[in-house]
């Protein structure tokens, strides 16, 4: 009677659990995002941005070290005020590109808040868009595999990336045709 009480306990649980289990699925936001036409371009403009700095970035560098070299030599024929101003020079320079550098490119720095200005609107878009489709399919739980969530084996069936990416394209298809009709 014991084990009758066990096991009709346990096949209980599992029934119950079974009914009440929660449908997952999962998506890949960084494939959805690389599959915007929108996200593409604003990224291009921010890596244009980028490059502009890096360049300027680089022109200062190659002017401190034609300074600093330039310096060494003539300082052993540069006197009083002469060798404190081009020294001065010299520093000033030193500390206008570690400026610069930690400006644009630290932690953070303006290339980090373009980039998060960047992609914060998309991620909005792909959270609603996640949400309809969760909705729709009546998912419980939605993994976003592009953020180290190790998948070992994942059926298609429950990739909704590809879900999620028609829901955003066809908010974008609506938006362009308004915006063309506006225009006319």
């Amino acid at each position: 009677m014991k084990n009758f009480k066990v096991t009709f306990t346990l096949v209980f649980l599992l029934f119950f659990g079974l009914s009440n289990a929660q449908k997952i699925g999962v998506v890949d936001t960084n494939e959805i995002l690389n599959k915007l036409p929108q996200y593409k371009e604003a990224e291009a403009r921010l890596n244009a941005q980028i490059d502009t700095w890096q360049s300027e970035l680089q022109n200062l560098q190659s002017e401190y070290e034609r300074k600093k070299a330039a310096f060494e030599s003539e300082k052993v024929l540069l006197i009083g005020d002469q060798l404190k101003l081009r020294e001065k020079e010299v520093v000033d320079l030193e500390k206008n590109i570690k400026t610069t550098t930690s400006l644009r490119f630290g932690a953070n720095g303006e290339i980090t808040k373009l980039r998060t200005n960047l992609v914060q609107p998309f991620q909005d878009q792909i959270w609603e868009a996640i949400k309809t489709m969760s909705e729709k399919n009546g998912l419980g739980i939605v993994l976003d595999k592009s953020n180290n969530i190790s998948v070992i084996f994942l059926q298609g069936k429950y990739d909704y990336t590809e879900k999620v990416l028609s829901i955003l394209l066809k908010g974008t298809d609506k938006k362009e045709k308004t915006n063309n009709k506006s225009k006319k």
